[in-house]
């Protein structure tokens, strides 16, 4: 079994900085793009940032590019979401996820990863 667990999320105010992680078990991560997305009660699931096997590509939502940046520690099977500038609108649930190899149709769509952690909290408040 693939296991990802994610850690870094918190409360902080409108403005503030958080940098999530996300460790996969085993030594796999480097075969695997990896993404972030986010879910608050009432709404559907939402993409934030993918990043490609080697790091060398990044991908964020409209919402987030210039503010979060996604990086990946491939030797140590852990994926990173520097989050700069938050908002309240940032407020959910993060959880990452992994896009086996073979996927096709972009990074911003669900079905297309195989594995998801359980989720961190993070809260902005205003």
């Amino acid at each position: 079994q693939v296991q990802l667990l994610e850690s870094g999320g918190g409360l902080v105010q409108t403005g503030d900085s958080l940098k999530l992680s996300c460790a996969a078990s085993g030594r796999t991560s480097s075969t695997y793009a990896m993404g972030w997305f986010r879910r608050v009660p009432g709404k559907e699931q939402e993409f934030v940032a993918a990043v490609s096997v080697s790091g060398g590509s990044q991908y964020y939502a409209d919402s987030v590019r210039g503010r979060f940046t996604i990086s990946r520690d491939n030797a140590k099977n852990t994926v990173y979401l520097q989050m700069n500038s938050l908002k309240p609108e940032d407020t959910a649930v993060y959880y990452c996820a992994r896009r086996p190899y073979g996927a096709s149709g972009g990074y911003s769509s669900p079905r297309l990863y195989d594995y998801w952690g359980q989720g961190t909290q993070v809260t902005v408040s205003s």
